[in-house]
């Protein structure tokens, strides 16, 4: 099979709207988005009292512990990277990027804190924070979803330019969206990590929202794995009742029905095996997905 492609690097989107500065996102103090030192810009040491925080700020929840445990960093090093804002007045400023940065400068008692100054519309502010937020590593699939629903919807975005802007393909963001179709409690079994992704790609092949949910609640119940919730789904969405499978099952015979079940062991899905009287016949190898397909290919071998 052909090696995986590497991932794509992040698009040049959000450098863009700073006016083409560089940016970096490393953890910690430097793990959100700021034009790098070589911007022509100068920094500026902001009062704190003066900033206001981003209207447009995506992600309302940050964490108390990591917050404090920043603080304490800032304490001892101070600020790595500086906060960006736009200017409102003379005394008012409003936050592009840094939300946790002034949050934790705030617990650590500064008074001031570097920031570069920028100029950008309600409509740019909108745009970097649901960058900036995206291209976070801890963020959830669901929280994902949404920035990436809002850019295309809030910031008149078309699906391509969402891709250049977030450096994803096309595949990759629809991929995304689709986790908005599922039911609202699935959705926070996403949030709260019950469930990865993996397994809502799965569920959402399920038409049905009741079966939708049934096969949700018997991943969390039993803790199923990516693979035997895709065979599940496959078993579902393969168009066969659960009556017409036992009887089938029922008239084959006992040695055929031993390599039926081998095969589906195999495979790791449920193998459709028909033979007639002449012991000719057929084998059905369901797969859910291109990846599954993929997989399938491997077990057996065959290169494309």
């Amino acid at each position: 099979m052909a090696a995986k492609k590497s991932r794509k690097a992040l698009g040049r989107g959000l450098g863009a709207l700073l006016q083409d500065s560089e940016t970096s996102n490393k953890k910690e103090q430097n793990e959100e988005l700021v034009p790098a030192s070589g911007d022509k810009a100068s920094i500026n040491e902001i009062p704190v009292e003066q900033i206001e925080v981003n209207p447009f700020q995506p992600r309302t929840h940050f964490d108390k512990e990591a917050l404090e445990e920043l603080a304490e960093s800032i304490r001892i090093q101070g600020i790595i990277q500086p906060i960006t804002v736009r200017k409102l007045s003379d005394d008012s400023y409003q936050l592009i990027s840094g939300e946790r940065r002034t949050q934790a400068s705030k617990l650590a008692g500064l008074k001031a804190i570097p920031a570069y100054i920028r100029t950008a519309d309600d409509q740019q502010m909108l745009e970097m924070a649901l960058i900036e937020n995206i291209q976070r590593e801890n963020l959830n699939a669901i929280e994902i979803a949404l920035s990436y629903q809002r850019l295309l919807t809030e910031c008149d975005l078309k699906q391509e330019q969402l891709g250049d802007r977030v450096g994803k393909n096309r595949t990759t963001v629809n991929n995304y969206l689709r986790l908005l179709k599922l039911p609202p409690d699935i959705q926070l079994g996403l949030k709260e990590k019950k469930i990865s992704m993996g397994h809502a790609r799965a569920i959402i092949n399920i038409d049905d929202i009741d079966k939708q949910l049934s096969v949700y609640k018997k991943t969390v119940a039993d803790d199923l794995s990516v693979r035997k919730v895709e065979a599940l789904v496959r078993d579902l969405v393969s168009g066969k009742s659960e009556t017409k499978e036992k009887k089938e099952s029922k008239e084959l015979p006992h040695e055929v029905k031993s390599v039926q079940n081998k095969l589906s062991s195999h495979f790791g899905t449920k193998i459709g095996l028909k033979i007639d009287d002449k012991n000719k016949g057929e084998i059905k190898i369901p797969f859910l997905s291109k990846d599954d397909l993929n997989r399938i290919l491997d077990i057996l071998d065959v290169e494309l």
